[in-house]
């Protein structure tokens, strides 16, 4: 099994440094399931390579066990593809920098290099979307190469092997992490006993991202091999983690459910109440509308959707956010468990991402989406329209974000400064109305856009809402 790993940040051959492996060198390591060997394909200040072999002996692997031993237990696919055997690989082989340690090169530990991971083989029976929906939200771009069963047979169709390249600006300690946990997941069949240390291997190596993949549950099933007891542990600890006391909470700014910061957006927009006005607005037109059935996506912490819920006429009301953290928030503060159950079944919260199909968003009547598509990233955007607009298809979607033109209207910031760090774009009037047009004229809606708040002759309102429907929609 082969992993290969590369850089073109230069000096490239800095990879050396992070590794703890002289690219000079080829060292070879004994493991307990055979030998690892570590070399340097290239290394030039240009481009440098750094390749993993293992070589695994399979026979060993089954020797001294008890008798009745099978065929399958010695030949099998254990010494090609990528599986847990990687993991422990990684972590006795480049521990220190797994573990985000080099004394050379302190500073390049924690930057973002460019990156590409190639993996030789590895098997995924779900094929290769489940390869994108594990590595695509990390911020990879994925090249993937299937193999047929038999290239002289292609009736026989393909394999569940792949050559996967993963390409990304990443930590180094960041790449190794995500490889070190979702190849086991990859690969549905750890090599060694399962128990509650593995969850806090999980937990470990999970940090830091983890706790917002959308795929997480799955994740966590799959590594650790599909033990119920220990897969509830790990997921409310990670859940605990991220979320905050009751009273932190009471200190948090409303704009933190879109993502915003009390010191950023919250400090200036929180003067004119533009929140309350954004969600006001939502609400108004889905109500307006005879909508029975809504949507609130990108829901953050649930002030809109106790809003939905003070109206008798919303017959179902989902609530869906990336955020394990804000999710938890949100159900604190509709009192999810407490309240009547006739409310109760009113109401439900799901943890998914706005980028993923989901047979769960059907059969809605309108979504709101109120200041979120600002946080996607722009290769994804249009993930985000098939989702809701060629999928969903709700009847009614009302979309909110920042007018960029009143930026200049906050004295204190500096030229292209966005209201929070983790917004990708923010759009002027006629960026987003050209954006607005588009997705309608694409996926048949019509459209029309409104401003959120108060007007400037220059520069307009402070937010912006698009109001889509479906050419055929009544409610």
């Amino acid at each position: 099994m082969l992993l290969t790993l590369t850089t073109t940040h230069q000096p490239a051959t800095d990879l050396g440094y992070l590794l703890h492996k002289n690219p000079a060198h080829a060292q070879t390591f004994s493991l307990n399931f055979g030998k690892a060997h570590v070399f340097y394909p290239e290394a030039s200040e240009e481009q440098c390579t750094a390749a993993l072999l293992l070589d695994i002996d399979a026979v060993q692997l089954v020797r001294g066990r008890d008798k009745g031993q099978s065929l399958d237990q010695y030949v099998n696919d254990r010494p090609y593809v990528a599986s847990s055997f990687l993991s422990v690989a990684l972590s006795e082989v480049f521990g220190t920098a797994l573990n985000g340690r080099c004394k050379q090169r302190p500073e390049l530990v924690e930057t973002a290099i460019p990156l590409k991971a190639t993996l030789s083989v590895i098997p995924c029976r779900a094929g290769e979307d489940w390869l994108r929906r594990l590595f695509e939200p990390l911020g990879y771009s994925l090249t993937i190469e299937p193999y047929t069963l038999d290239e002289q047979f292609s009736e026989w169709g393909q394999s569940h092997y792949y050559t996967v390249t993963l390409e990304g600006q990443q930590r180094l300690s960041d790449l190794l992490s995500h490889l070190y946990v979702l190849v086991p997941v990859l690969d549905h069949s750890k090599h060694y006993w399962i128990g509650d240390d593995e969850v806090e291997k999980l937990l470990t190596r999970g940090k830091g991202w983890l706790e917002t993949h959308p795929e997480r549950e799955q994740i966590a099933y799959r590594y650790l091999k599909h033990r119920r007891d220990l897969t509830r542990d790990a997921l409310s600890r990670l859940v605990a983690e991220d979320s905050v006391s009751e009273e932190e909470e009471e200190v948090l700014d409303e704009d933190e459910a879109a993502g915003t910061t009390e010191e950023q957006e919250g400090s200036d927009e929180k003067k004119v109440s533009v929140h309350d006005q954004r969600l006001q607005a939502a609400f108004e037109t889905i109500r307006q509308s005879g909508a029975k059935r809504v949507l609130d996506l990108g829901c953050g912490e649930g002030k809109l959707l106790r809003m939905l819920l003070t109206e008798k006429s919303f017959e179902h009301i989902l609530g869906l956010d990336v955020s394990y953290r804000s999710l938890a928030i949100a159900r604190r503060r509709l009192h999810f468990d407490h309240i009547a159950p006739r409310q109760r079944e009113r109401i439900s919260l799901v943890h998914s991402a706005l980028t993923y199909s989901d047979k769960r968003l059907k059969g809605y009547d309108a979504a709101a989406v109120v200041e979120v598509i600002e946080h996607l990233d722009m290769s994804r955007l249009s993930a985000f329209e098939r989702v809701l607009f060629e999928y969903a298809q709700p009847g009614l979607v009302v979309i909110t974000t920042p007018n960029a033109e009143y930026n200049v209207k906050f004295e204190t910031w500096q030229a292209g400064t966005f209201r929070h760090k983790d917004h990708r774009f923010e759009w002027t009037r006629q960026e987003f109305e050209a954006w607005g047009r588009g997705v309608a004229e694409r996926f048949g809606y019509s459209v029309r856009f409104q401003p959120v708040g108060s007007e400037e002759t220059e520069v307009g309102a402070i937010s912006q809402m698009g109001i889509f429907e479906k050419r055929s929609f009544t409610a």
